[in-house]
């Protein structure tokens, strides 16, 4: 075993330039929000994609673009509203007089990095056409299933103030996303600096600094990284402490109506070994499984009209549950 982690340790290392050198030239376009970086950066490794909430002007449009300029991929923004049809974002069959034959003509969800701007705002069914993307990593058109690119990596935005004009994400399509990131207004420090960097009229744009073949070749490395079966047993009492709480002795009863689902499992497991090969080590740790828990769980609870009642939030269970499920 040791001598199987220190193959492990030597690959971590010598691929750790590679996200070393994408979260250095986000950084030199964005302004804070460091853990959003970080959590797309998991996101990518570990094959997942992300749903992030915000307040207009948080940088999330530009934190998808400078990271899709960052690793020289193709990238597309698509801006969700309530009259979109879900032709306009995976495509469809045009009719060749010439030839007598329906042709496919692909939609813009054909590229490398997708940013799904302001999702909750266009109905299910263009919501839900997302899911055998994000899913199988294909495209269904008419009778044929078109493969799309590797890398294939969703971003999908959501504003959490405006409610009017908006539809629910479908559950099945909120446990595709590997993680719900929350974001927060910056510090004052932070705000000071993006004056400074953003009010010259010349916007930083991210140069290529790693190539999607980089991207592959770390996913490969994170896949091969150690965790130990205590860890995986830690994970599966996490997920489970979600559905039966009162196993765990918590105080829960009454708040969570459905926990997270078996997907949420084996997400927690890659985002957390997406997470030690971030901090360099070829082994994932309880902290790991902590670090990354709450973005990775928060939106698979659905809670009772009695925590909604309560003002009980996801957070607020989700954290009970670290608390009170043994470490190993």
């Amino acid at each position: 075993m040791d001598a199987q982690l220190r193959e492990l340790q030597r690959r971590v290392d010598a691929e750790a330039a590679t996200t070393t050198r994408l979260i250095e030239e986000v950084r030199r376009v964005i302004v804070g929000q460091n853990a959003l970086l970080e959590r797309l950066i998991i996101c990518l490794l570990a094959r997942g994609h992300v749903l992030v909430e915000g307040v207009p002007g948080l940088a999330k449009t530009l934190a998808a673009k400078s990271m899709a300029g960052a690793v020289s991929a193709s990238f597309q923004r698509i801006q969700f509203t309530p009259d979109l049809l879900p032709a306009d974002l995976i495509g469809t069959l045009v009719y060749n007089p010439k030839e007598g034959t329906f042709d496919p003509k692909k939609g813009p969800i054909f590229t490398q990095f997708l940013l799904a701007d302001e999702i909750n705002r266009a109905p299910a069914k263009v919501q839900s056409a997302l899911l055998e993307a994000m899913q199988e990593c294909q495209v269904t058109l008419g009778s044929k299933t078109f493969p799309l690119p590797d890398p294939f990596f969703v971003m999908a935005t959501e504003n959490p103030i405006e409610q009017e004009g908006t539809y629910p994400l479908p559950e099945a399509q909120v446990d595709r996303f590997l993680m719900k990131v929350v974001l927060t207004y910056p510090s004052a420090e932070e705000e000071r600096q993006m004056v400074d960097r953003m009010s010259t009229g010349r916007i930083p744009v991210a140069t290529a600094v790693v190539a999607p073949e980089d991207i592959l070749r770390a996913r490969v490395v994170v896949d091969g990284l150690y965790v130990d079966g205590r860890i995986k047993d830690y994970v599966v009492r996490l997920v489970q402490a979600t559905r039966t709480p009162s196993r765990f002795k918590l105080s829960a009863e009454g708040y969570i109506r459905y926990g997270a689902s078996p997907r949420a499992t084996l997400f927690l497991t890659l985002a957390a070994k997406a997470h030690a090969f971030l901090r360099g080590r070829a082994y994932v740790t309880p902290e790991d499984v902590k670090a990354v828990g709450m973005d990775v769980l928060r939106h698979r609870l659905i809670l009772t009209y009695e925590a909604e009642a309560e003002s009980i939030t996801p957070e607020n269970l989700l954290s009970r549950i670290f608390e009170s499920v043994e470490v190993p």
